[in-house]
């Protein structure tokens, strides 16, 4: 398999109301993968609309998703953020992709079932199609890494099926355009640490959503010190003091859901955690998570606030990271052309 430079690729939804779910499990580790990859972090505003959105809040949470990436710490100067409508090749070569992908690849996407529902005749061709665009996405930029939850997994190894199957459909022709004996390389998984998945504070065996009716089940991102601390104060939990070992936690959600949310907050391991409170009761814990909640969260809280208020900031961070993301995303589609025979004016 030909060599390729080590690059990451990540992406979220603008969907709205960020929150701890969307800090922990994607934000803060863009911000730590910064310090070792080259990064290109997109807000997918294609995906968000395979689902109906309003034209004003979509505009809004494309901003907020973007000021989040900042007030948390990623340098939009040795990096790149933008959004991913701007650049038109990821919606060119998703439309390769889907002459690549076959019908019962995407037809065993769990995903697609959740989101469709009952009544799936009635969804769209695109939110079938989604996975094969998060494809084009990763590989518009022949990214070698891609940072992934649970929920995408699937999608990641469909991903690398469609990078395969191109790699063998148009082996001789990707051999005499020079590139060896594969254009896209098979995208790796990046390894996750503790608390991937951060589930309701209400509710720990609910993932924390902010379609949640309650707003205690979530710390949005914007909640000030005060909210912060009365929702970690209110979060359910058990009459059991924390176990002093990790298996004490099999059957208590909530208590594990807390130790979780406390170990990715300070960069350690739930067994740490439980070594330094292990034998407490809850309120004595969950005091120690809200001040570790209000600290590492209040500032990027502050920041975003600010960061939106400037939305021309914001927008040219956006045009900035676009142009430099068309210039690499044309690179690779003008070589896709070239290699599936397409005419193209040079």
């Amino acid at each position: 398999m030909a060599q390729f430079k080590e690059l990451v690729f990540s992406g979220v939804q603008p969907t709205g109301n960020l929150h701890l779910g969307n800090y922990l499990g994607a934000i803060k580790r863009f911000v730590a993968m910064q310090e070792n990859y080259g990064c290109i972090y997109c807000v997918v505003d294609m995906h968000a609309i395979t689902m109906p959105q309003n034209p004003t809040d979509l505009i809004r949470q494309i901003r907020e998703v973007t000021a989040a990436f900042l007030a948390a710490g990623i340098n939009p100067e040795r990096h790149i953020v933008f959004n991913q409508s701007q650049v038109p090749q990821h919606a060119e070569l998703a439309w390769v992709f889907n002459c690549v992908a076959r019908l019962g690849w995407l037809n065993r996407m769990t995903q697609f079932k959740d989101k469709a529902g009952k009544d799936r005749e009635n969804a769209s061709v695109g939110l079938y199609a989604y996975p094969n665009l998060m494809a084009a996405d990763i590989l518009v930029y022949r990214a070698t890494h891609v940072p992934v939850g649970e929920d995408q997994k699937q999608h990641l190894e469909l991903t690398r099926d469609i990078a395969q199957k191109f790699n063998n459909d148009w082996a001789e022709s990707i051999a005499a355009q020079g590139f060896g004996d594969a254009f896209f390389p098979l995208t790796e998984p990046m390894i996750q640490g503790p608390a991937t998945r951060v589930m309701s504070l209400r509710d720990g065996s609910k993932k924390m959503s902010k379609s949640d009716p309650s707003d205690y089940s979530r710390i949005n991102l914007t909640d000030d010190a005060d909210t912060i601390a009365q929702k970690v104060r209110k979060a359910k939990t058990d009459p059991e003091p924390l176990p002093s070992e990790v298996d004490g936690l099999k059957a208590r959600p909530e208590a594990e859901n807390l130790v979780a949310i406390y170990a990715a907050l300070m960069d350690t391991t739930p067994e740490e955690v439980l070594r330094q409170h292990g034998g407490a009761q809850f309120s004595g814990f969950k005091a120690a998570l809200v001040d570790v909640a209000v600290t590492k969260l209040s500032p990027v809280a502050d920041e975003m606030r600010r960061l939106m208020a400037d939305p021309g900031h914001i927008d040219a961070v956006l045009a900035d990271g676009s142009a430099r993301a068309r210039a690499l995303a044309s690179v690779t589609m003008d070589a896709v052309k070239d290699i599936v025979g397409f005419v193209r004016s040079r």
